[in-house]
């Protein structure tokens, strides 16, 4: 319900009228307190000569002041905004003590002007220049970020806008640009040192005796299980709102960024997540989302209530406010630890009613890459450990029953990647691997309940519902060490699927099956070969790798030849999402569209999960392929492709 400023918070606003004037100048005029949106006239930069100045600052959230990296003096970095098929010359200097550069996150550019240190080029060093020059081959909402430490953490990102060369397809009344971030007064640095010494140091949503009382969350027997295995169901998010704040352009919660509208207008919203390490779930209570594009490319119209929208993904949404009030719009932290907000609203000083952060989910033995749903016996189950409108007669008889099916229900070898993946065409994929080893439940142990540690770090011979959780033959080629803590020995598609904590909240969710490109795919050959690759970890002492070997630990990077197709398919052997990228290309995803796959640069893979998609080498080069989520790629979950020349030595 709408209700305008009262006068006592007009008399604290007043006492705080020096501090918003001062305020101002951090933030760039696009995300200033009210905004009237952004109109072709007034970007914030433009045209085809643009200064970028990276510098240290301070800026103040709900308040407070803390340490930044801004550019051009603003947090978040201006608005870049270009049109397709223009060229463009950024020129960016350096003001830190230290190197630096820029990424320009979803835009195809040669690989020298990608921006990763130490990849496709040296980095920008203190107090020097760097000549960024390339084409605009595209249009659509992106944003640029530092790819140098952890400089993104603090306020290194910002937003940008390309138009199309000619209409754009998509026709609004007004636009506005929301950059949903995380921003915390610790600095990443020892950000990194606590979850190094403590992964689940952010967590104070954990489960407690008093819960367990009170009947809440896991019974005891699932939290004897899991304690066993080391690990523990609340453990959503590494960094929670007990280190962030959450922001919208820059303010937090309390802040109040405010985006006007006329009643009756199309209002396009071009949502990006540039946070470090959170997923958020976005929603405006009274106005239903009409998706219209992904990652910058556009989509068949989807109307949702919600939609979940992983680090460095991006995504365009039409609403139509009618009546002449305000609405919250909200962007709420996986794990409901905290939330970013803001007003949509007819006029400024306007507010709604902010709902209250809904109850924080908890991990399933699906998001373990145990979905045994399907399975004779486990009908009605609830595989989280809880009641799901099941006695507990019938749960102790179904689980009995499961343990009995022996081989009849557990012989299901050999899945290979296609299994669970509706709609998926294989016809004329010659010469690809089966894949056996991305859903293959080869080796499972069905009746040893050990849990001693192992000598290579690990928990020997852990299971859960019969089921051995850290089996390396069903993913031969993923190194075995400390590093690894479960493999997954049931992965499924969970593109159909809302995301953690979205699978009840009684209005539609949307997902990756729902995105459908508008125009044919440029590449829709069938891929030659299929790539697996694992996304591993060891959650309790915050190790990240791809195939059990982080980046540090390996000098060759993973070859492509060009203009191969390639099917890759994603598994995610570990209890947490992750958003993975990569650099200079578009991939499609492998959702039943056939040669109308939704086109991304970034994929959410939820925990237990599996994604595919199909990948054209088409730019030769050295190429970042890493999570998203930025202490996850600093632990080392990061690798370069390569793509050579025809002909070159393989």
């Amino acid at each position: 319900m709408s209700r305008s400023i009262d006068r006592r918070q007009l008399l604290r606003g007043a006492t705080l009228a020096g501090g918003g004037l001062a305020l101002s100048a951090y933030v760039p005029a696009w995300a200033r307190p009210v905004s009237n949106g952004i109109v072709a006239p007034l970007p914030t930069v433009a045209g085809e000569d643009i200064t970028l100045r990276i510098a240290r600052q301070t800026m103040r959230i709900d308040g407070r002041f803390s340490k930044a990296i801004g550019i051009n003096g603003t947090v978040p970095a201006p608005l870049i905004r270009l049109r397709e098929g223009q060229n463009v010359r950024l020129r960016v200097v350096n003001d830190l003590d230290e190197d630096s550069s820029i990424h320009w996150h979803g835009l195809l550019v040669p690989p020298q002007f990608d921006g990763v240190p130490g990849i496709s080029f040296p980095g920008i060093k203190s107090r020097s220049t760097f000549l960024y020059e390339f084409p605009i081959k595209q249009s659509g909402t992106y944003w640029y970020h530092s790819h140098s430490g952890l400089q993104e953490q603090i306020g290194h990102y910002g937003p940008i806008v390309i138009d199309p060369a000619g209409a754009d397809p998509i026709q609004s009344d007004r636009e506005h640009v929301i950059v949903l971030s995380d921003h915390s007064q610790i600095s990443p640095e020892e950000i990194f040192r606590r979850m190094k010494v403590d992964a689940g140091h952010f967590n104070y949503q954990r489960q407690t005796l008093a819960g367990l009382l009170a009947g809440r969350d896991q019974p005891l027997k699932d939290r004897l299980d899991w304690g066993k295995m080391r690990m523990d169901p609340t453990d959503i998010s590494d960094v929670t709102g007990a280190a962030y704040t959450y922001l919208v352009n820059g303010y937090g919660p309390r802040d109040n960024w405010t985006a006007l509208f006329t009643p009756g207008q199309r209002v396009r919203l071009r949502i990006i997540n540039a946070s470090s390490m959170t997923t958020f779930n976005v929603r405006i209570p009274g106005l239903k989302l009409t998706i219209v594009q992904a990652d910058g490319q556009n989509v068949r119209p989807v109307e949702v209530g919600e939609f979940q929208i992983g680090s460095a993904e991006t995504y365009d949404a039409i609403v139509t406010p009618t009546e002449d009030r305000a609405y919250t719009l909200v962007g709420e932290a996986v794990d409901r630890s905290g939330m970013a907000r803001a007003t949509l609203a007819p006029r400024a000083g306007m507010a709604a009613e902010v709902p209250p952060l809904r109850k924080r989910p908890v991990a399933t033995m699906k998001d373990m890459g145990m979905d045994m749903s399907s399975m004779s016996g486990t009908e009605g189950m609830d595989m989280s450990g809880g009641k799901r409108g099941v006695d507990p007669t019938a749960e102790k008889n179904a689980s009995a029953k499961l343990a009995t099916a022996g081989a009849g229900a557990m012989a299901m070898r050999g899945l290979g990647q296609g299994s669970a993946m509706a709609g998926m065409d294989h016809s004329g994929m010659a010469g690809m691997a089966s894949g056996a080893s991305a859903g293959g439940m080869a080796g499972m142990d069905h009746g040893s309940m050990g849990g001693a540690p192992d000598h290579s770090g690990g928990v020997a011979g852990m299971d859960m519902g019969s089921m051995k959780m850290r089996d390396f033959s069903n993913a031969p080629q993923v190194k075995k060490g400390p590093g690894v803590q479960t493999i997954a020995p049931m992965p499924i598609d969970r593109t159909g699927e809302p995301g953690q904590g979205l699978e009840d909240v009684g209005h539609k969710v949307l997902v990756y099956r729902d995105l459908m490109a508008v125009e044919r795919n440029p590449d829709v050959r069938a891929p030659g070969r299929s790539l697996d690759i694992h996304l591993t970890g060891n959650m309790e002492r915050f190790m990240w790798s791809f195939d059990g070997v982080k980046m540090s630990d390996i000098h060759e990077p993973i070859p492509f030849l060009e203009g191969e197709r390639v099917r890759i398919n994603l598994i995610n052997d570990t209890m947490m999402g992750h958003p993975i990228h990569i650099h200079g290309h578009f991939f499609e995803l492998v959702t039943g569209h056939g040669d109308h796959a939704p086109r991304k640069h970034t994929v959410l893979v939820q925990p237990g999960g599996k994604v595919t998609w199909d990948f054209t080498a088409d730019v030769v080069g050295d190429w970042a392929f890493h999570c998203h989520l930025l202490y996850h790629m600093h632990a080392g979950m990061m690798r370069v492709v390569s793509i050579r020349p025809r002909g070159a030595a393989a």
